[in-house]
């Protein structure tokens, strides 16, 4: 299967090749035509597989072996300034793609970090404000410590101990919360 960067590139290429002939289109309508080259419906589908590692078909060669992937929980947005300023700035997420369906419309996009991977929708139906969600995790001390650190004006984690476990809340602009957790040995 193709890397991540080469669809990308191949997607520029067409549309370098599209523009000497005087047609436009997004990075967006390119990055769609070329999952559909690979027999996906959307980019999004493609770039998942890439990620995996996954061949066209692997899933299918399977057998009737149940396998789930990793979720990728889809958090509701409203303003991009506010969640680049909490997900990229304060978190330390880096973007992997962005998808809008044209000039002034809704964004789309994934962001990630140490395998851990979010979609941030503008779109009103993905979903409801005020989400929550656990993260499983390692580290979480040096995370509390790098949070606290950026001295982020909206929020000061804590590192809390609950029962067999150290937690570190974080709670977004739009109200959906983020409980990184890290099981404690022994406890």
């Amino acid at each position: 299967m193709r890397t991540f960067l080469d669809a990308k590139a191949m997607a520029k290429a067409m549309r370098e090749a599209l523009a000497d002939k005087n047609i436009e289109i997004s990075q967006s309508e390119a990055l769609e035509i070329v999952a559909r080259q690979f027999g996906l419906e959307t980019w999004n589908m493609l770039s998942a597989r890439i990620e995996r590692g996954e061949s066209r078909g692997s899933a299918a060669k399977a057998g009737n072996e149940i396998a789930f992937e990793q979720a990728v929980p889809i958090v509701r947005i409203f303003d991009v300034v506010k969640a680049h300023e909490f997900y990229l700035g304060f978190l330390g997420f880096g973007i992997d793609w962005e998808h809008r369906y044209g000039d002034n419309f809704p964004l789309y996009t994934q962001v990630s970090r140490a395998g851990l991977r979010l979609h941030l929708s503008e779109h009103s139906g993905d979903a409801s404000p005020g989400g929550n969600m656990v993260v499983y995790m390692n580290g979480i001390e040096a995370l509390q410590r790098e949070l606290a650190g950026k001295n982020y004006r909206y929020m000061k984690p804590g590192l809390e101990t609950v029962e067999d476990r150290l937690e570190v809340e974080v709670i977004d602009p739009f109200g959906n919360r983020i409980r990184f957790m890290e099981i404690v040995e022994g406890g």
